[in-house]
Parts: C-alpha cells; structure tokens; sequence
C-alpha cells in the first residue's frame, strides 16, 4: 500500500462533485453516538432485517417489517430465545413475514447469541459499543461462528445498520484497494484477504482521522 489517504479522498472528490459534497455523501447516517444505550431488541431486529434481506429484495422485507416486528413480539431476545421452538412452528406459517424457514429458525437462534451476551456483558449494546473499532474481523468472527446466517456481508451490514463503525467489503471497496496495492484480487472472503483489507482501512484512519465506515464508503466512491 504505497499511498496515504489524501489521493484517495482526492479521486472520489472528483467523481462526485468535489471535496465537501463527497465528505457529506459518504457520511454513515447510520452512526450511534450512543450505541451502548440501544436496546437489545432494536439491534435484533436490525440484525433479523440482514438476515432476512440477504439475496431477496429489501423492498419486499421493508414493506413487511411492520408484520415481522408484530409477529417476532418485538424482537425481544429473552421472549424469543425462551420459545424459541413453539414460535418456530408458528412463525413458518404466519403470513405477516417471508415465510422463509431457515430465515426464522436463524432469527430465533440470534435471539439466544443476543440474549446470552446481554445477561454476560452487561448489555449486547454495551458489548457491540465496547469492542475495538480496529479488530473488527473479530467481531464478525463471533457473530458468525456463535450466530446463524451472519457471515461474510450480511455480519457487515448488521454492524452498520446497527450503527458500529463498520466496513463493508463491497466489490468497489476491494477494487479500489486493489488500486492502492492492499488486496491482490477484488474480493475479500478468505481470512488473508479480510486482514489485509482490515490493516489498509486502519491505515488509512490514522491517516486521516475519518471513521471506518466513512472510509470504506469513501474507498467505494473513488472507483467511480
């Protein structure tokens, strides 16, 4: 990676209208200044709305996410956790939602990933608010290997919706550090590739001083 952050900043800036128009476009609107406070059955449905939006059409799941929160009883993580099993049977027939089986059953199983850490951690909020911006690898690592459905984009979604200052390695992220020298193809999937694609963003934080996810929507818009 042979370049800091500026020339980068400098090329998105001259496909989307300069410097400030750029900066405000890329902003994550999704931030949480106060993250640690969210409650657990926000960020559940934050992370059911991934799951559920994986390869399917986001219009159809936000028309009918008014019918999902009534029929998950809020995304409470305890209530669902507890019942998981007699709700499972009701929910894949319940036609307020995507009557996708495998869907429910992964929401019910993420419901006792958020419930679990909220009884050790003091908070699931306080949990995600606490962890290192810089190792997010790791995060994604317990989200996957300790939740269902939420590995590669859809973890890294769940974390910027949620409002962690997240990456996401899109195609147009990874092309453009392929541009910069940080990835040898443009895609990160294997564990060589998410660390590499890891290092250039922190890099380019120290650099910069701008947030991860800012930086990663940033390295988006420099592609074109």
């Amino acid at each position: 990676m042979g370049r800091l952050f500026a020339p980068i900043l400098k090329m998105a800036a001259s496909h989307h209208g300069g410097e400030k128009a750029v900066l405000e476009k890329s902003r994550n609107e999704y931030a949480r200044e106060n993250l640690a406070k969210q409650p657990a059955d926000r960020l559940l449905s934050v992370m059911a709305r991934c799951v559920f939006n994986a390869g399917f059409n986001w219009k159809v799941i936000d028309a009918k996410w008014e019918g999902f929160e009534a029929a998950f009883e809020g995304f409470d993580p305890a209530k669902l956790a507890f019942f998981g099993e007699e709700m499972l049977d009701r929910l894949v027939s319940d036609q307020r939602i995507v009557r996708n089986g495998q869907k429910i059953k992964a929401t019910l199983e993420n419901a006792r990933l958020v419930a679990e850490i909220e009884a050790r951690e003091g908070g699931f909020a306080r949990f995600l608010a606490t962890w290192p911006a810089a190792d997010q690898i790791g995060l994604l690592d317990i989200l996957n290997k300790r939740g269902s459905r939420l590995g590669g984009a859809t973890g890294q979604y769940f974390l910027r919706f949620a409002g962690w200052d997240a990456w996401i390695a899109s195609s147009h992220v990874c092309a453009a550090l392929v541009r910069e020298g940080a990835l040898d193809k443009p895609q990160a999937t294997s564990k060589r590739d998410l660390v590499s694609l890891q290092a250039a963003i922190n890099a380019y934080h120290d650099d910069s001083g701008l947030p991860r996810a800012q930086i990663s929507r940033l390295l988006a818009l420099s592609v074109g």
